[in-house]
C-alpha cells in the first residue's frame, strides 16, 4: 500500500497568512505551526502536510526575481521528498509568480498550486479556507501512482487555472483571477472535477530541471492615444534595457507614426528584444491582420500571441538569460514551453 500524499504548504505572505486580533481588530500573521490545530478540517484530507514560512512573510507586492529564486530552490531542493507543492501568496502578483514558476520549474512531475484569499483566515466571510484546503486536495490528487496534475496552477474561488494564463481582474470580488484564454483545468463545487483534457501534457523524455537566474533588463510600456515622442525616446534609452514588452491595442496594433516606428526599427538593430502583446485581457495579438500592425512586424517586434502580459513578461526574463542568438530567441519566444501560449 502506498503511503499518504505528502503536500508541503508554503507560506510567502498575504492576506490569506493574516488573522484579526479579537479585541484590536488589526491584522496578523497567522501561525501556521499549528496549522491543523486551527484547520481541523485539513485532517480530513488524505494527505500529510508540512509548513514552511518565510521569514518574515512579504507582501506581494514586494515580490520580485530573488523571491522567486527562493521559492523554486525550495521546491527543486525538497523536490523528492514531497509529492506536491502549494504556495500561499499575496493575491496582487500571484499571475506573476505562476507564471515565473512556470518557466523556472522545466517539466515538472507534481503539482506546484498557487492560491490566496481576498479576505484574512479569521474572517467570518473568509474565502481563505476554501481556497486553501482544495488547493492542497487538487495538489495530492494521484491516479496510477502518479501525480494527476503536473504543472504550476492557480486555484481561486472554486477554479484551478493554468498559472501562466491568468490575470488579475478584481480587487474586491472573490473571484479575482480570470483565465480567459485557456479554459479551467479543474472546478470544485460539490464534486471535484478534474477537466484532464486540459492539463499539460508534459514531454516525458526529459526530466525535471529547475531554472535560477532571470533577467531583470525587461520593460513594459503601454501605448495610448497621444504619446509623446520624447516619451517613449527617453524610455527605450535606458542602456540597461534588453528586453521590452510592448502593451498594444486589440489585435496589436499601435499609431503607424514614423517616428514610433524609426525608434523601434532602431533599437531592434542594437538588439534590443521588442514583443508585442495586447492591452485586452482576452485575444491574440495577430501582426498583419490590420495595416497598424504589419509595420511593427515589418520593422521586427515579436509576437506575444495570446499570452498575459504577465506571462510575456516573465518569459523575456526567462529567455534573456539563455544567450540564444536573435533568430533562436524569436523561434523559442513564438514557441509554447509550457501552455502558455494556445
Amino acid at each position: 500500500m502506498r503511503n499518504r500524499t505528502h503536500i508541503l504548504l508554503i507560506y510567502t505572505g498575504g492576506t490569506i497568512g493574516m488573522t484579526r486580533h479579537v479585541k484590536t481588530k488589526t491584522l496578523r500573521p497567522f501561525d501556521f505551526g499549528s496549522l491543523l490545530e486551527n484547520i481541523p478540517e485539513l485532517k480530513l484530507l488524505d494527505c500529510s502536510i508540512e509548513t514552511f514560512s518565510f521569514d518574515p512573510p512579504i507582501d506581494s507586492s514586494n515580490m520580485d526575481p530573488d523571491h522567486w529564486y527562493k521559492m523554486g530552490l525550495l521546491i527543486a531542493s525538497n523536490y523528492d521528498k514531497f509529492d506536491g507543492f502549494v504556495i500561499l501568496h499575496g493575491s496582487d502578483t500571484m499571475s506573476y509568480t505562476a507564471s515565473a514558476l512556470s518557466f523556472m520549474l522545466e517539466n515538472l512531475t507534481k503539482p506546484v498550486i498557487l492560491t490566496g484569499s481576498q479576505l484574512p483566515i479569521g474572517d467570518l466571510r473568509t474565502d481563505a479556507k476554501e481556497n486553501m484546503i482544495t488547493a492542497i486536495q487538487l495538489a495530492a490528487l494521484r491516479e496510477e501512482d502518479r501525480a494527476l496534475i503536473q504543472e504550476v496552477g492557480l486555484y481561486f474561488e472554486y477554479k484551478l487555472y493554468r498559472g501562466n494564463r491568468t490575470t488579475k481582474i478584481n480587487a474586491e470580488h472573490f473571484q479575482a483571477f480570470a483565465s480567459l484564454n485557456y479554459p479551467p483545468l479543474a472546478e470544485s463545487g460539490v464534486h471535484l472535477k478534474v477537466f484532464e483534457e486540459n492539463l499539460w501534457k508534459r514531454n516525458a523524455r526529459f526530466r525535471f530541471k529547475a531554472h535560477n537566474s532571470l533577467s531583470d533588463k525587461v520593460g513594459l510600456l503601454k501605448i495610448f492615444p497621444g504619446m509623446r515622442p520624447d516619451y517613449v525616446r527617453h524610455f527605450l534609452n535606458n542602456p540597461a534595457l534588453e528586453g521590452l514588452v510592448i502593451e498594444t491595442f486589440g489585435a496589436g496594433n499601435a499609431p503607424t507614426a514614423d517616428w514610433l516606428l524609426e525608434i523601434l526599427e532602431a533599437k531592434i538593430k542594437e538588439g534590443l528584444k521588442i514583443v508585442n502583446a495586447t492591452q485586452c485581457s482576452g485575444g491574440s495579438v495577430s501582426m498583419g491582420q490590420y495595416e497598424t500592425s504589419q509595420r511593427l512586424k515589418d520593422v521586427g517586434l515579436l509576437s506575444a500571441k495570446d499570452m498575459t502580459t504577465e506571462s510575456a513578461i516573465t518569459k523575456m526574463m526567462y529567455l534573456l538569460t539563455k544567450n540564444l542568438g536573435d533568430k533562436e530567441f524569436k523561434i523559442t519566444y513564438e514557441t509554447s514551453l509550457c501552455g502558455e501560449i494556445s
